[in-house]
Formats: C-alpha cells, sequence, structure tokens
C-alpha cells in the first residue's frame, strides 16, 4: 500500500452491523491482507478512523486489533507515530503454538521426531521433483558456511537448523515451510539449550553435506537414508538431554515445573 492509501480520507472498509461486530472487522482486515491490498509494513489507519469507516465504536475496533495481534496479523507500535502495522508473524504465533503443546506435554520427542522424519521425507521427494538450481546453491551455501564455522571449532546449531527450512523451501510448497518452521521452533529451543558441542556440529555438517551432494547426484534413495538417519539420531540426542534435564528437576528443590521452553 502506498503512502496515499493510509490517509484517513481514504475508505477501505464499510460499516457492520452485526452482535459480534469486533470479528467482522478483524475478518475484513484479514481478507484484505490475504488478497495483498494491505501488506507487511503497512500502517493501518487510527482507531477513529477505523470506527468511523466501519460505523463501530472505538472499543469494537480495539478488540479487533486485539485479536489480530494474538493471531500474529498485526504490531501495535508505541510512540506518537505509533499505531496498528500489518506484520507477518503468523509463523511465529504457529511456533509458539507447538511450544505451548510440548510444555504441556501433549507432543513427546518422539512423537516430534516420528512427524519430522515423515515431512522431511516428503520434502525430499518434492526437493528432487521440483527444486532448480538455485536452491542447490543456497543448500551447497548454508552448508560451506556451517562447514568453516566448525573448522574454526564454532558452533554452527543456527546454520544446521536453517538447512532443514532451506530444504522445505526447495521444494517449492509453502505449506511445507509453514509446517517446518514450526516444527524448527521447537527443535531449535531445545536444541539451544544443550550448550555448544562441537562434535554435534561436525556430524550435522558432515550429514547435511552428504545429503547435498546426493541430491546434485539424482540420488534420492541414498539421500533419503542419510536423511532418515540423521534425523532419528537428532531425536536421540534431544530425547537424552531431556531425560538428564528432567532428572536435574527432580534432584533440586529450587526449581521445579516443566522444561521452560520459548522463542528465543
Amino acid at each position: 500500500m502506498d503512502s496515499t492509501s493510509a490517509k484517513p480520507s481514504q475508505t477501505l472498509f464499510a460499516p457492520v452491523r452485526t452482535k459480534r461486530a469486533f470479528e467482522e472487522v478483524c475478518n475484513e482486515i484479514k481478507r484484505l491482507i490475504f488478497r495483498g491490498v494491505l501488506k507487511p509494513g503497512d500502517k493501518l489507519p487510527s482507531e477513529i478512523d477505523l470506527a468511523t469507516q466501519f460505523s463501530v465504536s472505538r472499543q469494537t475496533v480495539r478488540e479487533a486489533l486485539r485479536l489480530l495481534e494474538i493471531t500474529g496479523f498485526i504490531s501495535m507500535q508505541k510512540g506518537g507515530t505509533g499505531g496498528p502495522l500489518i506484520v507477518d508473524t503468523i509463523l511465529n504465533t504457529i511456533g509458539n503454538s507447538y511450544l505451548d503443546a510440548f510444555q504441556m506435554k501433549k507432543i513427546t520427542i518422539d512423537e516430534l521426531t516420528t512427524a519430522r522424519v515423515e515431512i522431511e521425507k516428503m520434502i525430499l521427494k518434492a526437493v528432487f521433483r521440483d527444486s532448480q538450481d538455485i536452491d542447490v546453491q543456497c543448500l551447497e551455501e548454508n552448508v560451506a558456511q556451517a562447514k568453516s564455522l566448525v573448522e574454526r571449532k564454532t558452533d554452527a546449531f543456527r546454520e544446521n537448523i536453517h538447512f532443514h527450512l532451506l530444504l522445505a523451501m526447495a521444494s517449492k510448497n509453502y505449506v511445507f515451510v509453514i509446517v517446518m518452521e514450526s516444527i524448527l521452533t521447537v527443535v531449535a529451543d531445545i536444541r539451544s539449550r544443550l550448550g555448544f558441542d562441537l562434535d554435534v556440529s561436525v556430524e550435522a555438517v558432515r550429514d547435511h553435506e552428504k545429503i547435498v551432494e546426493a541430491i546434485k547426484g539424482k540420488d534420492h534413495q541414498g539421500a533419503l537414508s542419510i536423511l532418515e538417519r540423521h534425523l532419528v539420531e537428532n531425536g536421540k540426542l534431544l530425547r537424552e538431554f531431556l531425560k538428564r534435564y528432567e532428572g536435574e528437576e527432580e534432584s533440586s528443590s529450587s526449581r521445579v515445573g516443566v522444561f521452560p521452553l520459548r522463542v528465543v
């Protein structure tokens, strides 16, 4: 949306008249986001202007904006030039839902690993079918960067996590990207608490390099075998860490509760 589209004089919205008007206001704003009329970075009109355009009270607008913020469509900016800003935090919201479910013990490490293996196997199939040279190049650059870090005895945790997101992006299926980013939110959160382990990073980089070579060599079965082994071993690592952590929790009188997961 250009600078003129945010002016109060331009009417984007039609009046709504229902008992739950804030939901209609919320849905109408989301509709314009989905259509691309409103894009990340665009600033919505003020509460007063929105209330006027929708013919509702400012309280109704506040409720709608609060719902949009909770669900990751907008961010409320502070200051004199602040206000509701269109943002793209929906994936963070989904990822936090995964973390909440995990923290409430509704998702186990074994369930997470099983789902991840099956999903990434489907992703890999799509990569062999639909990826382009630029996608393979991005994977190679990621591996090269991670390899350079471990050679300097530096943790390549972020690069190794990002490899799997790049793999999903190479599938050309955005649903895979959304699902993988959500799963990786949990994996990254737990893995980040393991601390720096050079051997783990080295092994991950080695596996990623082999997967890329298999993709380049059109060796689907080889890539599949390496990927599955890699993910299963990663799941074992996370499970052993949680067992150790929970054991420490039980033996400590000063710390109680579940594993403190959060997005960082």
